[in-house]
């Protein structure tokens, strides 16, 4: 009987060890001539200090081999290639005598130069060179380039007087070594005095009102980088000034030092050039004074296409901008200069410029615009034209998905949405989508093993904040890109869980105050939550079926007569099984009326478990407010460096509770008040997130993402609706526990939708390239679920201080990702690290293996 096992542990280490073997047997100086060195790796030693930071090390123009987790795996995938696969398949066919006439009567002459070409003679050993990489050989004029770099970079920095070296420093392994560049910095210069020589009046008299905020200031230390961002703050400042036509080009400096002066002394003189406007004519380039310019006209052209004369269009005033249109205007005058922030008579500004091309994109209804700026004839005036052209009122969208999870086997999901543009006539956008999900269920115990899940949403956008009576444009203004959201919708479920029918609608606005920050507040989310199925409760969370039958299977149980209806009477009488759901009903309420003899233990046991079913069955009216506020400094989709940071604080049934007490409720037993026959749910929830990411260079980065969420029932409830409340696991969470089968606490609730109202995670990951388009990753997810100030009384779920942090599990595990560029595909394997649900003695390192790793699929990064 042990055989297949011994046998399956043996075939395990012979294939580890041939992994080892072939890793080992790789020779990374396959490639590497007698007289040739490997380089392995770089230091930088400034005035005898080694550089850590990762811009500077950037400069080295030779890096040593990519390394996967110490090892050069895309230079011995190189070395594994063929050095000239084409000699070594003509050498083969010459070997043997008429071996080449033979192969060609049998293939024909054609199909044997083919297979020279083939991927089995040719074409693996291209690949291979392809994705791996080619030795890295130490080169003389490539380090001597190095040095050039770094003295012009020291040299930025103000140590003009610095000198470089290198040392090649060899390895006690043959062939391998090391460069050390050496950097003396010397003395830095300093900046002594500024002076300055500005050609146009109006531009001399910006610098003066704002030269405060200069970058360049006496007595600092010289900085090229801080040049380069006066260049830039200087031109910034006059094209939002009304000089919209200044050119960074024309901003020079000029580096003084009188040669008088004694050769020790280390400071110098700098002087701000600002030259006038140059323009190139035909034949000659001329220049002329820099002017202040203010708006004089703005023309709107909406519903514009290329080639459409402007003397045929259609105008009218409107607070004062001219709009041009055909035959009718589609569109109210008020949308759309909301829009425009080019004011007349208003000075021209760089940023009311951007802020329109944001605005227009973001009202849904016009292509990208095109913002034309003239000057007027009498070139102190300018004259804007907007060109907008109309996107399809109408568009359609369809999509298929393909699901799996730990509750479906196979899901299939269709999905369509209707996109009607400019409903109103304000830019208003009408969302129509429809949705349905088909499949397998992994669950067994249901009688049917087929799920369906449909649903349908409206939704209706306004581009501003919509508020009756109320003004929000000065609150929040136009640039921000307000909206307003306007949706309701529905889905029903079947044989999903307790098949859910849900009713939701929502009043919600979000406003960006740039593109790092956004705000987003839901007035109004109403939620009804029906389960339909309630007393499918015991075939859907088994743990809870097993706990409770567990109780009913003592002795002192299944020899009372009053209890002999609520068994199963075909299951094997020493394995008593009570049904579902008359017998779990019969049998808690039997316990809990004091009916029969039970012990306190099984009381409380019965009476927690009972507590839960109704929790988990009870139908759902939530009427809540909350606000979401994100920031984030990410500069752009290739930043490997950045942060984000989330704070949500939601509150619910304080709108109700102040109803009730004009309005005359009904009470259920439990004294909650009933709304619809419903007891609407009453709690405050707060939830912070953070994401931190480090650029580790050559596309490694370190990811780091800490979450903290808690939602404490109050008033009218004792606990959180399901919906709203928090679980552990899943492929975005502790990737070493399936969704919903992580805690609550030290508990051994799995398989099971297990669920609590506390949520502490903490998710670490490093993130390296393999080769080519694949990545690989190594994490660490720490976390757990409790229940906290609620109805549930159990000491292994319930949070009660620093000792439940004891609690939080440990999954650590591997990952493999596919880039396809839109997006990311994940295979990760998670294991059990640290298990509270197990005794103390075994929670650690508890089935660490393959065999029973979690592998968790999933699209594009979980943080």
């Amino acid at each position: 009987m042990n055989t297949p096992f011994h046998l399956k542990g043996h075939a395990a280490k012979i294939g580890i060890f041939l992994l080892i073997a072939v890793l080992t047997s790789c020779n990374a100086l396959k490639r590497v001539e007698e007289d040739e060195l490997l380089l392995t790796k770089n230091n930088i030693i400034t005035d005898g200090e080694t550089v850590v930071d990762e811009d500077i090390k950037s400069l080295i123009v030779q890096e040593p081999n990519t390394r996967v987790l110490g090892y050069p795996l895309r230079l011995n995938l190189y070395n594994l290639a063929k050095k000239d696969p084409d000699s070594l398949y003509q050498a083969w066919l010459q070997k043997k005598p008429k071996r080449k006439e033979r192969l060609a009567s049998f293939l024909s002459q054609k199909q044997v130069e083919a297979l020279g070409e083939s991927f089995l003679v040719k074409g693996y050993s291209e690949w291979l060179k392809k994705i791996g990489e080619e030795p890295v050989i130490i080169d003389t004029s490539r380090t001597r380039k190095t040095l050039q770099r770094l003295s012009a970079f020291y040299g930025s920095k103000g140590y003009f007087n610095n000198s470089t070296t290198f040392n090649i420093v060899e390895e006690k392994r043959k062939q391998r070594a090391g460069i050390d560049y050496i950097v003396t910095l010397g003395k830095p210069y300093l900046i002594d005095s500024l002076s300055k020589n500005i050609a146009s009046p109006a531009i001399d008299s910006l610098y003066e009102l704002n030269k405060r905020s200069s970058f360049i200031k006496e007595k600092k230390q010289f900085d090229l980088t801080d040049f380069n961002n006066e260049r830039q703050r200087l031109t910034g400042l006059f094209r939002n000034t009304g000089v919209y036509n200044f050119q960074e080009s024309s901003i020079t400096y000029d580096i003084l030092r009188d040669t008088t002066e004694i050769r020790d002394d280390q400071n110098m003189k700098v002087e701000l050039n600002i030259g006038n406007l140059r323009k190139r004519g035909d034949s000659a380039v001329t220049t002329s004074e820099y002017k202040v310019f203010s708006f004089e006209k703005i023309n709107i052209y909406a519903d514009y296409n290329f080639g459409d004369d402007p003397s045929e269009l259609q105008s009218l005033e409107f607070e004062n901008n001219t709009i041009y249109f055909k035959d009718r205007l589609r569109y109210k005058p008020k949308a759309l200069t909301d829009a425009i922030f080019l004011e007349k008579d208003s000075l021209y500004r760089d940023l009311d410029k951007l802020r329109t091309y944001r605005q227009i994109t973001n009202l849904n209804t016009f292509k990208y615009p095109n913002i034309q700026i003239i000057e007027d004839s009498t070139e102190t005036k300018l004259i804007s034209n907007i060109y907008l052209t109309a996107r399809s009122k109408y568009s359609l969208g369809l999509n298929l998905d393909v699901t799996h999870s730990n509750i479906q086997r196979l899901g299939i999901g269709f999905s369509s949405s209707l996109i009607t543009r400019n409903v109103f006539g304000g830019a208003e956008t009408l969302s129509l989508s429809a949705r349905g999900t088909f499949g397998l269920l992994s669950d067994t115990n249901l009688p049917e093993d087929f799920f369906s899940e449909i649903g349908a949403d409206i939704n209706l956008t306004f581009p501003r904040l919509w508020f009756p009576f109320f003004n929000t444009k000065k609150l929040v203004p136009y640039y921000m890109i307000p909206q307003t959201r306007i949706s309701a919708g529905t889905s029903f479920q079947k044989n999903i869980g307790l098949d859910k029918q849900t009713l939701n609608t929502i009043l919600g606005y979000n406003w960006s105050p740039d593109t790092f920050r956004k705000n987003t507040i839901e007035l109004l989310n109403i939620l009804y939550v029906r389960n339909v199925n309630s007393n499918r409760f015991f075939n859907v969370y088994g743990s809870s079926y097993r706990q409770l039958n567990d109780i009913a299977s003592e002795d002192i149980y299944t020899n009372d007569p009053l209890l002999s209806e609520f068994y199963d009477p075909a299951a094997d009488p020493n394995e008593p099984r009570l049904l579902i759901p008359a017998g779990t009903t019969g049998f808690t309420e039997e316990v809990l009326n004091g009916t029969v003899n039970s012990s306190a233990d099984d009381f409380i046991e019965v009476s927690r478990i009972e507590e839960r079913r109704q929790r988990l069955t009870e139908n759902n009216l939530i009427f809540s407010s909350n606000y979401t506020f994100t920031k984030n400094n990410k500069s752009g989709i290739n930043d490997n460096s950045f942060y984000q940071f989330r704070i949500n604080l939601e509150s619910a049934g304080n709108l109700l509770s102040a109803l009730s007490y004009v309005f005359p409720f009904n009470e259920n037993d439990n004294n909650s008040l009933l709304v619809f026959g419903v007891p609407y749910s009453q709690y405050v929830k707060t939830e912070f997130d953070f994401i931190k990411h480090w650029d580790l260079k050559r596309s490694n980065v370190l990811a780091f993402r800490s979450f903290i969420g808690v939602a404490v029932p109050y008033g009218n409830s004792e606990s959180v609706p399901f919906v709203r409340s928090y679980f552990g696991g899943g492929s975005n969470d502790n990737r070493a526990w399936f969704p919903y089968s992580l805690g609550p606490g030290s508990s051994s609730d799995i398989n099971d939708f297990n669920e609590a109202n506390l949520k502490l995670a903490f998710n670490l990951e490093y993130r390296f390239p393999i080769v080519g388009n694949i990545k690989g990753a190594l994490f660490a997810d720490a976390g757990n679920i409790w229940n906290v100030w609620d109805n549930v009384d159990d000491p292994a779920k319930t949070f009660s201080g620093f000792d439940s942090l004891g609690d939080i599990a440990l999954g650590t595990g591997l990952g493999l990702r596919y880039d396809f560029t839109y997006f990311v595909f994940r295979v990760d394997a998670g294991f059990k690290t640290y298990n509270p649900a197990e005794v103390p003695s075994k929670r650690w390192f508890r089935d660490y293996n393959f065999g029973n790793a979690v592998i968790q699929i999933g699209i594009n990064y979980p943080f």
